[in-house]
């Protein structure tokens, strides 16, 4: 567990001082909550860790882990270049590294504000 929290610690600290890139759209859970009604054939990327995942995921969305050892293989495998991928992970700071690193390769990505935590507030409301 230890171990985890340092290579997240390490993560976050590194890419706390990148600037996400401004190919990069934001949207809000409404925006999602609106995307999701209307296609249900969206591409939502989640990147927590399968601890966090088993906990409950948005709609159907692909799972690929971030800190995974080949986060940016995994993603390429599963994701369709030609259509948007819609990304999140808990709070918002990771869907955001991993946003760049899609980007970087061609995708048109939209990272979601709040991530799970602000979606699982939204859906109680």
């Amino acid at each position: 567990m230890r171990k985890l929290i340092l290579i997240l610690s390490i993560i976050v600290g590194v890419f706390a001082c990148v600037k996400n890139d401004e190919r990069v759209k934001n949207i809000t859970i409404d925006d999602l909550k609106l995307i999701l009604k209307e296609d249900k054939n969206v591409q939502l990327l989640d990147v927590r860790t399968p601890s966090e995942t088993s906990k409950g995921i948005i709609f159907e969305a692909k799972q690929v882990n971030l800190i995974s050892n080949n986060f940016e293989t995994k993603a390429i495998e599963v994701l369709d270049k030609d259509e948007p991928v819609y990304i999140y992970c808990r709070s918002g700071t990771r869907s955001k590294i991993a946003a760049n690193v899609l980007v970087e390769n061609g995708y048109n990505v939209y990272n979601v504000k709040g991530g799970y935590l602000e979606w699982t507030r939204k859906i109680k409301e």
